[in-house]
């Protein structure tokens, strides 16, 4: 498959902490696969930092959505059953130091562009959290 035709990936996942190591290696192996090994990096952290919210901070399962545009920008998104707002980021600078808390701010200084919206299809609602990265 050329590397410019648009393809999507979900991967469905409990909730589980080590949903978040399946995650990451899948989102490595689709990458490398697809001819995007430059990205794996950058998109392993911002995959990681969004999956690890969805599990540790909600109930239920999540999922892991990859979507290759084929115009050179990925997206990768959460999903999660709970339809709070996530926390607003800190400004990356205060919360490098801090133990926890660092996710989205990690998202929103290493993404291209991020964000999120509630979700309500057929009775089930949540959120889907998600960022951007461009073919450099």
């Amino acid at each position: 498959m050329p590397e410019n035709d648009p393809w999507e990936y979900s991967l469905y996942i409990p909730n589980d902490l080590r949903a978040v190591t399946v995650c990451r290696r899948t989102l490595r192996l689709i990458l490398t696969m697809h001819g995007l090994i430059r990205m794996v990096d950058l998109a392993e952290l911002l995959a990681t930092e969004l999956v690890s919210n969805a599990v540790r901070h909600t109930k239920g399962s999540a999922a892991l959505r990859m979507r290759w545009s084929g115009g050179g920008v990925l997206r990768l998104g959460a999903w999660d059953a709970d339809p709070s707002p996530p926390e607003p980021p800190q400004p990356f600078d205060r919360a490098v130091d801090r133990e926890a808390g660092r996710g989205l701010a990690l998202v929103r200084a290493c993404a291209d562009v991020w964000g999120w919206q509630p979700l309500s299809r057929e009775g089930n609602g949540g959120k889907y959290v998600w960022c951007e990265l461009g073919v450099a």
